[in-house]
């Protein structure tokens, strides 16, 4: 892989799409640490301490890159894009006349990327508006008015649409998918403070009392060992492929024999990719968003609530002292398998497939053509979706098991590492594709 990518600059091309992608990487890191105007500082870390949890905020503050607790202009990210990118996804499968737009090749591809950027900029000021109004005392006394809020609103909508216009910017000019790519540098953004997280806990100790040596190379070798093998796991369940094999019927097409010949259709494990844990995660973290976002902060005071946050919320799961608390887990295993299934379902059409095979004379082998074949497909996809379901859960629990045992609050986590070495895979890949596109176009010059 960095073969890859050391080869990919020695090609002009290549080069320099790859620093046109770093660019944008720069700007996106630095508009991450300018301030919203007339925000109060002090009181941002305060509210966002109880908003997030203690020890940052899971994957939100992974896939902002921390720019929520700084309440930067792009405090929102991309995930106003990524939910609106879902929805019209769901939208196209409900609504016929998205359906057919879809169908209409480039031009109604265009149409509705350009639904899903009007989508995104009415989700962006949504969210923007409820923080804004809900925490208005994030802001210092002469902004606490309408015009102070307006602003706050117009520049978190502003910051997120931005990085939305920055993605497509390198989806078109640079290499690999934007949006992706944007997600990617946040996420690694948040690992110099998880490295320091980790030097309190291993080498400060409980109470900052300094640990010993030897405990200090142990709990290091743990670590090490166990975020390998996670990287491990996620670069199999990224490459793994179930393989069904397909037979085309044997014709006569004017004087000459066609068809005969043998192919298959490559099913990847896990189908739905990192979409189950973001969706997951995201909804474990949500009823503690929305109740703090109410209360202004206040909503964990109340005892009821109080208690039904503390099984969600997965900083208090695998906790020695309060166990019970991990009962939360189940929530989001389920989670995770229930939308890794309606995720795959919405892609992968079986009885589609099925009826495009039979037309061109395909079949399985064994299996008749039409609903027997559509029968077998959704089969198999069924347990295709159930082992990638059961790796990504277990890639995505891991690190709530390590941080709950030892009290290391990490922002990143098994969800962010499933993102970044997928996309870095992605990418790779799009890298040798391009370079090999170029060699072909070199030997056809010649």
């Amino acid at each position: 892989m960095f073969k890859t990518f050391i080869n990919a600059f020695k090609i002009k091309d290549i080069r320099k799409k790859l620093f046109y992608t770093l660019m944008i990487l720069v700007v996106i890191r630095i508009g991450s640490q300018i301030p919203l105007p007339g925000i109060d500082g002090a009181y941002v870390q305060e509210i966002m301490k109880s908003l997030l949890g203690e020890g940052g905020g899971g994957i939100i503050s992974a896939i902002t890159g921390g720019s929520l607790e700084r309440m930067s202009i792009l405090a929102l990210g991309i995930t106003p894009y990524i939910t609106s990118s879902i929805v019209m996804q769901l939208l196209t499968i409900a609504i016929p006349a998205l359906e057919e737009m879809q169908r209409d090749g480039d031009d109604g591809r265009k149409k509705i990327a350009a639904i899903t950027r009007y989508l995104t900029v009415a989700l962006a000021l949504i969210e923007s508006g409820a923080m804004a109004i809900s925490y208005k005392g994030i802001l210092m006394e002469p902004f606490r008015n309408a015009l102070g809020i307006i602003c706050v609103i117009v520049a978190m909508t502003a910051g997120s649409a931005f990085l939305m216009w920055l993605g497509e910017r390198v989806t078109e000019n640079g290499v690999g998918n934007g949006i992706s790519i944007v997600l990617v540098i946040n996420i690694i953004s948040t690992f110099p403070q998880d490295a320091v997280a980790i030097y309190e806990r291993v080498v400060t100790g409980e109470g900052g009392k300094a640990s010993s040596i030897p405990s200090i190379i142990l709990k290091s070798a743990v670590a090490l060992i166990v975020v390998i093998l996670m990287i491990i796991a996620v670069i199999v369940l990224n490459d793994a492929v179930r393989k069904i094999p397909i037979q085309y019927a044997k014709r006569i097409q004017g004087n000459r024999m066609m068809g005969g010949n043998s192919t298959s259709i490559p099913v990847k494990v896990n189908t739905a990719g990192v979409i189950p844990v973001i969706f997951a995660a995201s909804l474990m973290q949500f009823p503690g968003l929305i109740t703090n976002m109410v209360t202004n902060g206040q909503g964990t005071k109340n005892h009821v609530w109080g208690e039904i946050l503390k099984y969600i919320g997965p900083h208090n799961w695998f906790k020695s002292g309060s166990m019970i608390y991990t009962l939360g887990i189940f929530i989001y295993v389920l989670l995770v398998v229930f939308f890794a299934y309606f995720y795959t379902s919405i892609t992968f059409n079986p009885v589609e497939i099925a009826n495009n095979l039979k037309k061109a004379g395909g079949f399985v082998p064994g299996i008749r053509p039409g609903k027997p074949t559509s029968e077998y497909l959704n089969t198999a996809l069924n347990y295709i979706i159930f082992i990638g379901a059961v790796g990504l859960t277990i890639v995505a629990v891991i690190p709530y098991i390590i941080t709950g045992l030892t009290g290391v609050a990490l922002s990143f986590g098994g969800t962010s590492i499933i993102i970044v070495v997928s996309v870095v895979i992605e990418t790779a890949q799009q890298v040798e594709s391009q370079m090999l596109v170029r060699n072909y176009k070199g030997f056809l010059n010649e």
